[in-house]
């Protein structure tokens, strides 16, 4: 395969792995999601946790939301798993490591990952030279969510029944893609059949953000578009939730970062808890 199609993930995926480690590393118990499983695929250098974004202090916050998202996520799962659902969707699955570490939830379920196409060749070649593998019940989809609907079409290829319902997830996805985007992915996934459940992040505009926070937004902003990969769409969670309702949605939840924070962080002595930075919709059809 040319080098080109196996091109390693974008930075904003790979941190995301290397925050979920660092969480585990150097956080205290109780942790909130232990995985360094994506740090083994991501086989960083040994001085990773060096690097000015891996900084313990002024990550922190940020830290906690990526392992509080994931572990909202995989309650969600589970969940849905023990009522009966078999297929679980993943949109913008970066280094998600959910079939690795959880095998006796996911040999339940045919999780589709869908991920750019490059980034899919990356995460194939890395589960096989780390002895993961592709098990059946995996599937590896490759897809431009730019592109509208065809996303859906591959993942109807690669053998998702659309006649049983679903979980879906996406998680830091939606501030990289336009609002256009975001609206067809939620129109997609409430077509799909009753009974399914989307979970999805979003960021919200600047003035949603706690006061103490909004410097280190504007820097990650600067530093995603300085990668590339700049921020462009931001939705407030009563606009997030009138989109979701347009698009076909029978229920729709905001879960705000506070509901995330008493849910995951009650009673820490550390000051852990996660940045009001992102938000989440829940949204069943």
């Amino acid at each position: 395969m040319p080098a080109e199609q196996t091109a390693a993930p974008d930075g904003a995926a790979l941190r995301v792995a290397l925050w979920r480690a660092l969480h585990a590393q150097i956080d205290s118990p109780p942790h909130v999601l232990r995985d360094e499983i994506g740090l083994l695929l991501a086989a960083p250098t040994d001085d990773w946790r060096q690097r000015p974004d891996m900084d313990a202090k002024a990550t922190s916050r940020a830290r906690a939301s990526v392992v509080a998202r994931a572990r909202f996520i995989e309650d969600l799962v589970v969940e849905q798993a023990n009522q009966g659902i078999s297929q679980y969707l993943i949109l913008g699955a970066g280094l998600d490591t959910f079939v690795q570490r959880r095998p006796e939830i996911a040999t339940r379920l045919r999780t589709f990952e869908v991920d750019q196409p490059a980034a899919q060749a990356w995460k194939q070649k890395r589960l096989i030279e780390t002895g993961f593998g592709i098990p059946d019940y995996l599937r590896l989809v490759p897809v431009d969510f730019e592109t509208g609907w065809s996303w859906w079409e591959k993942l109807a290829s690669a053998g998702f029944d659309s006649d049983r319902p679903a979980v879906a997830a996406s998680s830091g996805v939606t501030m990289y893609l336009s609002k256009d985007a975001v609206m067809t992915t939620l129109r997609r996934a409430a077509a799909l059949v009753r009974g399914s459940t989307l979970a999805m992040t979003f960021m919200p505009p600047l003035e949603f953000v706690d006061s103490e926070e909004r410097a280190l937004r504007q820097a990650a902003a600067k530093g995603a578009e300085a990668a590339g990969t700049p921020f462009v769409s931001f939705f407030s969670p009563t606009e997030m939730l009138d989109l979701a309702r347009e698009a076909g949605f029978r229920e729709v939840q905001h879960v705000s970062a506070a509901d995330l924070a008493e849910r995951y962080f009650a009673g820490r002595t550390d000051g852990l808890r996660p940045s009001s930075a992102e938000q989440f919709l829940v949204a069943r059809t």
